[in-house]
């Protein structure tokens, strides 16, 4: 395979808008944690304390999903620097490194996205036990 500057170059938009793209489930989850806290402050409610163990744990999973986000872009940035100074095989060594942190990145999203929604489903299933 050959590998020249512009392909390592490639992957910024598509992993520049991931780590938009799990910033803003951050910031969702911190509004929210921050509103069931106030919530449960006025009305101690034990499933309270059970969305917010959810929720720790889906922060958790952003924090790693971007953590090797970023750590893929320093691959592809490593790997761009060693192209320029001539060390192909090094720079293809890096750029796989690179393609697996991505990988594993989006592994840790399908994970927050599968939790996500069991707990959406726990609330439509409560919702669906009051209409009966």
């Amino acid at each position: 395979m050959e590998l020249n500057i512009t392909t390592p170059a490639l992957l910024f938009p598509a992993i520049s808008l991931l780590l938009l793209a799990y910033t803003n489930r951050f910031l969702s989850l911190a509004g929210l944690i921050r509103d069931l806290k106030a919530q449960y402050q006025r009305q101690p409610d034990p499933h309270i304390l059970t969305q917010i163990a959810n929720l720790r744990t889906r922060v958790y999973l952003i924090r790693d999903m971007q953590g090797f986000g970023i750590g893929s872009m320093l691959s592809c940035v490593v790997s761009m620097f060693l192209l320029f100074i001539g060390k192909v095989f090094a720079a293809q060594l890096v750029f796989g490194a690179s393609l697996v942190l991505m990988a594993i990145s989006l592994i840790f999203t399908i994970r927050e996205i599968k939790i996500s929604v069991d707990a959406l489903n726990v609330h439509l299933k409560d919702i669906e036990g009051d209409k009966v």
